[in-house]
């Protein structure tokens, strides 16, 4: 399904953007060194009840994964992904923790990503990936908008990432969304421009580039949901939602107090 949502669904998804955006920069204040992520998981429960807004994920049960997912952000720590199911683990100093969180507010969800060094430094290589990852969405930003085709977003995506050197996976990328977190269109973080579904006023897309340092093969954790690099490599993700507009993309997932 390819929803085209109005201008007070917009509005509203404004709202559920900016609480995305607030609550990842919430955790990733609250992520310090020996901060369990079954605390963060805690956290986010509290902030999303607290705003009256519903989980996406601790109810949700897709194919790949095994059974709900029962938690209510994700937590990846180094070699993990995508899907990070939260566990009994205390951060420990210059890990990469990516944090992927998606809500439904007033009937309009929202979805997003960040990846950061715990203590504030690490291996520059580290760096460098989420480096890549964060130009690379600003690439895909830039190439959405009317008339554009989503190989063009995918092509900007995987350029910038290609670049860079790193492999890309096409099994998981990006999606549409609107009143619920999943939907078509499919994203990829690699096309082929001029391709694909054409943009169109009132799309919302998740554009998500993530990237392992030295594989595009993932393994799943033992926890049936964990998505790994095959390889034990670092990885890095991020993710904005945007809105199509008559002039170009607006990001949704903005904290507040920082939308232009």
């Amino acid at each position: 399904m390819i929803e085209i949502l109005n201008p007070a669904e917009i509005a509203k998804a404004r709202v559920t953007g900016a609480l995305v955006a607030d609550i990842l920069q919430a955790m990733k204040g609250r992520a310090t060194v020996g901060t369990n992520l079954l605390e963060i998981d805690r956290w986010t429960a509290e902030m999303i009840t607290e705003a009256g807004a519903e989980s996406c994920y601790v109810d949700y049960a897709p194919s790949f994964g095994r059974g709900p997912f029962g938690h209510y952000i994700c937590t990846g720590v180094n070699d993990a992904v995508l899907h990070g199911l939260p566990r009994d683990y205390a951060l420990a100093d210059g890990d990469l923790l990516t944090l992927d969180l998606a809500v439904v507010k007033d009937g309009i969800a929202a979805d997003a990503a960040i990846s950061f060094l715990v203590g504030g430094s690490g291996p520059a290589e580290s760096v460098a990936m989420i480096d890549a990852t964060e130009r690379a969405l600003a690439a895909g930003i830039a190439a959405a908008g009317p008339n554009a085709k989503i190989g063009d977003v995918s092509y900007a995506i995987g350029r910038v990432l290609t670049d860079a050197g790193y492999p890309i996976n096409r099994q998981f990328g990006g999606h549409g969304i609107g009143s619920t977190m999943h939907q078509d269109p499919h994203v990829p973080n690699m096309g082929r421009p001029g391709r694909g579904f054409k943009l169109r006023p009132g799309l919302m897309l998740a554009l998500e580039p993530w990237i392992m340092a030295d594989t595009a093969e993932l393994v799943t954790d033992a926890d049936g949901w964990t998505l790994r690099s095959s390889t034990g490599c670092r990885t890095a993700h991020t993710e904005h939602t945007i809105a199509i507009t008559e002039d170009g993309a607006e990001i949704l997932t903005l904290p507040t107090g920082t939308r232009p």
